[in-house]
């Protein structure tokens, strides 16, 4: 798998062959345990001390990382040894721990869940693991369960347990108690209904919709330090240094203008996406179909995923920027849409409300670029990790959707799930327009993000 560095080079000593820095890989039994919410308090902690802290997102995940970047003030990439694979997840690390204090790693679900796992990755790059145990319906079966995330897979090494949403701090120091020889607690956070990271279908809120959100930040932070988490160290890693990437050095899109929609509508963009295109030689700029008139001038489009059924007005009646895509499109340019992106160029997207009286539903007219109807549904559609063969070459992503499209059109490829889920999205194609569900990983293949955004001979 080719990957280009999600970060600039390391220009501290840049031929060690290791650098060590404080790492600690933040997890839980499961989802809803509060591991975003320990990450940033732990991080704002540190950033409040003067450390300087990179966090990374275990997994395929857009929302988290906007709270983290928030709550470290630096931008948050994701660590996948599928989407990514070793090597690109080893630079993130290498590059990291020559710049920064404290390495943090926000796990996905549960610690042991998934192929690859949260649990895989802190054993690839030896990072220990602080536990997240929601503590708020137990007492000394908190205890049970910190001894069986220690126990279930030798060799895995925890640094430490947290005890989240405690109801006092004799609570805290109840399940404290219960840990066995060789765990301890490295503090407890109060139930607060203040200091909860709100939720909607696709995950937590994202950071640009919350009022207040760094006076929440800095609560957690408080609640981190008063809880005993202000004592808490983690232990320093060794990051062995990448080998050479000759892909890192690619110029296959020089001189190529890309614009990149972002917005409260479209914003599932990944940070190493944008430097894979720049690192390929590109111009990036961004634009907002809801606010703007028109796709600023450019050889290509990117329209990645977001919330359009949350802006579905915004966005229909925005009828120049519709316009534009669709003249964008006429002119032969270079166009990718993702999920949400997708949405944005069906012929229609209908969405409802339903309460116990009635049920509404709108059907909004959309830029009808990728013919077909996408409906909003109340249960998840699509969830996994996905690759798939396009003539361009092969490239890796997920999937995560509520909604549905009926298409005539014959898709080019269809996608696979690598731990054999139902989930394999179709890719569509109409001109040099590639539209699909499927949320694409740019740094698993540059050169083929390269062939999909390079305009055709002449077309430029």
């Amino acid at each position: 798998m080719r990957s280009v560095s999600a970060q600039p080079s390391a220009s501290d000593n840049p031929s060690q062959a290791s650098l060590r820095c404080p790492a600690v890989m933040v997890s839980a039994p499961a989802s809803g345990q509060g591991k975003t919410s320990v990450t940033a308090a732990l991080a704002r902690s540190q950033v409040r001390s003067g450390k300087r802290v990179q966090v990374f997102k275990t997994g395929p995940d857009f929302i988290d990382p906007t709270i983290l970047e928030r709550a470290s003030g630096r931008p948050v990439y994701q660590l996948d040894l599928f989407m990514g694979g070793d090597a690109h997840c080893r630079s993130l690390l290498y590059e990291a721990a020559a710049r920064v204090d404290l390495i943090l790693v926000e796990g996905a679900m549960g610690l042991f869940d998934g192929a690859p796992s949260t649990a895989d990755l802190a054993n690839a790059f030896r990072l220990p693991v602080l536990a997240v145990i929601d503590a708020s319906a137990m007492a000394q079966t908190f205890g049970a369960v910190a001894y069986g995330l220690a126990s279930f897979r030798p060799g895995l090494a925890i640094a430490a347990v947290v005890a989240n949403r405690v109801a006092s701090a004799g609570h805290a120091r109840m399940v404290g108690d219960s840990l066995p020889p060789g765990l301890t607690l490295a503090g407890g956070l109060r139930q607060d209904e203040s200091l909860t990271l709100p939720e909607r279908h696709l995950g937590l809120v994202q950071a640009g919709e919350l009022a207040h959100l760094e006076d929440r930040i800095d609560r957690l932070a408080d609640a981190w330090d008063e809880g005993g988490g202000a004592a808490f160290e983690a232990a320093a890693v060794s990051f062995e240094a990448p080998a050479p990437d000759p892909s890192s050095s690619l110029d296959a899109l020089r001189g190529v203008r890309i614009a990149v929609a972002r917005d409260d509508a479209f914003s599932f963009i990944y940070a190493a996406n944008i430097d894979v295109l720049r690192a390929l030689g590109a111009e990036v700029v961004m634009f907002s179909p809801l606010a703007d008139a028109a796709v600023p001038e450019c050889d290509a489009l990117w329209l990645p995923g977001g919330y359009p059924e949350l802006h579905a007005t915004g966005l229909a009646t925005n009828r120049e920027m519709l316009d534009s895509v669709r003249k964008h499109h006429a002119e032969g340019k270079p166009l990718l849409a993702e999920c949400g992106g997708a949405l944005y160029l069906v012929d229609g997207l209908t969405t409802s409300t339903s309460t116990e009286v009635n049920s509404n539903e709108v059907r909004y007219a959309f830029a009808g670029v990728l013919p077909g109807e996408a409906r909003m549904n109340s249960t998840l559609a699509a969830i996994g990790l996905q690759e798939v063969a396009l003539p361009e070459g092969v490239l890796r992503g997920h999937s995560f959707h509520y909604s549905s499209l009926d298409s005539r059109l014959a898709p080019i490829a269809r996608a696979r799930c690598p731990n054999d889920g139902r989930t394999a999205e179709a890719v569509y194609r109409v001109g040099s327009t590639t539209a699909s569900y499927m949320h694409f990983y740019f740094a698993s293949n540059p050169g083929a993000v390269a062939r999909l955004f390079r305009p055709a001979e002449g077309g430029k």
